[in-house]
């Protein structure tokens, strides 16, 4: 059974999969990935989620205030052996309440055209593609997209 925890930046089992989705998107991003990593450190972020099954830690995510009633979605990550189980539209939803808790109407988030199952994730959870935004508004391998959460 998957639980979902939620804790923050500092989670040794968030560090690690944050390390694992690094490496992936370093493959992915090729020569743009120094560009796309300058925006994704984790440190000091107070909004994350980890997805356990058992003790094991199989996904991840975390929420960061963008602006007054947005927040922005980063860090999303499954492993592939873990992957089409439904683990990360758990991690996706739970942000989603997260935020709206928090009194947060929308969340927007950034991923790449290199990375389709991401894409197919948010479409599949009502995300709506907007025009890029802030650092990604020149950037054509960038796919953003937004919800409302409440």
């Amino acid at each position: 059974m998957i639980t979902i925890v939620r804790t923050d930046s500092t989670n040794e089992d968030f560090r690690k999969l944050v390390t694992e989705l690094d490496k992936d998107l370093a493959i992915r991003d090729g020569e743009d990935h120094a560009f796309f990593a300058q925006y994704n450190k984790i440190a000091n972020i107070a909004h994350v989620v980890v997805a356990y099954d058992g003790d094991a830690p199989v996904g991840c995510g975390a929420i960061k205030h963008y602006e007054q009633d947005t927040m922005e979605v980063k860090r999303m990550y499954v492993p592939p052996v873990m992957r089409g189980r439904g683990i990360a539209g758990m991690v996706l939803a739970e942000l989603e309440h997260w935020a709206a808790e928090l009194g947060y109407t929308t969340c927007i988030l950034e991923t790449g055209q290199k990375q389709p199952e991401a894409i197919r994730l948010y479409t599949k959870n009502n995300y709506t593609v907007i025009p890029n935004y802030g650092q990604y508004a020149d950037v054509e391998s960038s796919v953003c997209f937004e919800k409302r959460v409440r």
